[in-house]
């Protein structure tokens, strides 16, 4: 499993203290870390030092087994569905901006939208009332009906 660096200048703490905040055994974290739940970023000699994201994570995790009762298998399923549901609430917030941007794009340049267009017309096309339909003939094979 890849070790994240601490980053400096955010808050980090070590597995006693995390421990002791939330009332769990080390070994929990540990076990967390183990399944994958958790990743803590480690320091050169190799000791877990847990972000405030880490601590963020912990406190779902922690929701999920102590108040509805989930167990571990389950805990990865529901955090591996948030993370993906993050990340199509992000698409959907690019794919608006883009939408939009498009949109105010296009209310702009409508003119030249219509000079590039497969069948030329103009704006006078466009303000002009439609041409009437000319009067249909009777054909000769009409008549013998």
């Amino acid at each position: 499993m890849p070790t994240r660096k601490p980053v400096a200048g955010k808050g980090l703490y070590m597995i006693s203290a995390v421990a002791q905040k939330y009332n769990i055994h080390p070994q929990t974290l540990r076990l967390y870390e183990r399944e994958g739940l958790l990743r803590p970023s480690r320091t050169d000699g190799n000791t877990r030092l847990y972000s405030d994201e880490d601590l963020t994570e912990l406190e779902t995790i922690l929701a999920l087994t102590r108040d509805l009762g989930v167990n571990l298998a389950g805990v990865e399923i529901v955090l591996n569905m948030r993370k993906k549901m993050e990340r199509m609430q992000k698409e959907v917030n690019e794919f608006m901006v883009y939408v939009k941007r498009e949109l105010a794009k296009g209310l702009g340049d409508w003119e030249q939208r219509l000079n590039t267009a497969l069948v030329t017309t103009s704006a006078a096309d466009l303000a002009a009332p439609p041409e009437p339909p000319a009067p249909v003939t009777a054909s000769p094979m009409s008549e013998r009906r």
